[in-house]
């Protein structure tokens, strides 16, 4: 019985170590935990700028002035010349100091103490979302680029059309780049110099975001354009591997001419068999359209074609005539300048930069004269027939039907997010 009760109270007493080393162990746990909660929650109430702790330092926002050169800069914050040698070593292939732009912004992180501010980093932003940075933390001088964090949210808007389509972009707060791109593909099929007042638009598209700053225009997904009485569609599929936008009915929206031969103007003259002429002073022909733009704005040829001439033609300034399949000619008059590379015999392709607006020869300011001729007879370029070019092809046309069907869904209404078509890379009709 003794014995009994000898071991009884040895392993009572076994127990109480094992319960009292069981709530140290709980303990020691929950405080792991509680530190690990905290340390988590420091970390996200540090203050990162450009991927640097910037705890303890000061910081400095300047922007880059004419004149000023990474030399000058740097030497200003005490570094020496044999650390500016070594860094432009390490930065001939990421960030040439020799890059510099004027008007971007850079950023010094300063460490002060007892008597001066060292500067251990310093951070040139190369964009909005691209930046380099250069870091002398003690004797060692290192380079990196980063980016900022850039968020993708997919937009649908609408806009009525007041007076042209930059208009009700600007009217609408929509982003800038956004008429570009609608320029960009509808420039075969909607003459954006006939907008006319109650025209509208519908367009899906990906915008990108630092914070809340909008910082550019990704994929359009999708739009309709009401012009002329009619919905215009621009459906985005892939064929002979690139991305193109298609007419519902399957129809290039890519067509033989360009509706204009540049963008961001406004028509001056008319096609017309009597025109009074501003210098002349007497009715004339004006077998043309006069588009008035900037001194300067690229000139693109309309179509495919070789150069016939390129040269002075006296009241017609500096002019150049390409020659097009179809037994079809254009001509663009007036020219400040030709663009690199342009000559008699070159090939061209459509949208080319081939010159730019001036007022050369008989003009009364800056303006394009462009000229279509057809088997060498002028027509009105305005009003000529237009081709499309290959449609969609018999075997990518169920593919096309299905992305079709899911793109007008979302441009007409809401669709869930299992219905909105969110890449073209592989098609998978479910």
């Amino acid at each position: 019985m003794a014995i009994f009760s000898a071991y009884f109270c040895i392993f009572a007493d076994m127990r109480k170590i094992w319960i009292i080393s069981l709530i140290a162990l709980m303990s020691l746990a929950t405080t792991s935990c509680s530190c690990s909660s905290n340390q988590s929650d420091e970390e996200k109430e540090r203050n990162i700028v450009f991927g640097i702790d910037a705890e303890g330092y000061e910081l400095e926002q300047h922007t880059v002035e004419s004149g000023q050169t990474w030399s000058k800069i740097l030497d200003g914050y005490g570094i020496v010349g044999s650390k500016i040698n070594r860094l432009d070593a390490l930065t001939r292939t990421i960030c040439p100091l020799r890059n510099i732009r004027a008007g971007n912004k850079y950023t010094a992180f300063l460490r002060p103490d007892s008597t001066a501010r060292h500067l251990d980093y310093i951070v040139y932003e190369k964009n909005i979302i691209d930046y380099v940075v250069f870091a002398f933390v003690g004797d060692s001088v290192a380079v990196r680029e980063g980016a900022r964090e850039v968020e993708t949210r997919r937009q649908k808007r609408n806009a009525i059309i007041n007076t042209s389509l930059w208009g009700a972009i600007m009217e609408n707060n929509l982003p800038y780049a956004l008429a570009s791109e609608l320029e960009d593909i509808y420039q075969w099929t909607v003459d954006f110099f006939g907008i006319q007042q109650g025209d509208s638009f519908t367009v899906i598209y990906d915008e990108k975001f630092i914070d809340t700053l909008s910082v550019g225009v990704g994929r359009v997904w999708g739009a309709k354009f009401h012009h002329g009485g009619k919905d215009i569609f621009a459906i985005p599929f892939p064929q002979d591997g690139k991305v193109q936008y298609w007419e519902a009915d399957g129809g290039s929206l890519r067509k033989q001419l360009l509706k204009a031969p540049l963008k961001f103007t406004r028509i001056s003259s008319g096609y017309t068999r009597s025109r009074f002429h501003p210098v002349l002073k007497k009715f004339r022909p004006h077998t043309g359209i006069d588009y008035a733009a900037p001194s300067g704005t690229p000139v693109r040829a309309v179509a495919d074609g070789t150069v016939t001439y390129k040269g002075y033609k006296g009241a017609g300034g500096n002019t150049i005539y390409i020659k097009h399949p179809g037994k079809l000619q254009s001509g663009y008059l007036h020219l400040r300048g030709y663009a690199k590379g342009i000559a008699v015999g070159k090939h061209v392709s459509q949208g080319q930069v081939i010159g730019y607006v001036g007022s050369t020869g008989r003009s009364t300011g800056p303006h394009l004269d462009f000229r279509l001729w057809k088997n060498g007879s002028p027509i009105n370029p305005l009003k000529v027939p237009q081709k499309p070019a290959e449609p969609i092809k018999e075997q990518n046309k169920a593919k096309f039907e299905w992305v079709k069907e899911r793109i007008i869904a979302e441009l007409e209404g809401e669709v869930a997010d299992s219905m909105r078509i969110t890449q073209l890379d592989s098609i998978t009709i479910k």
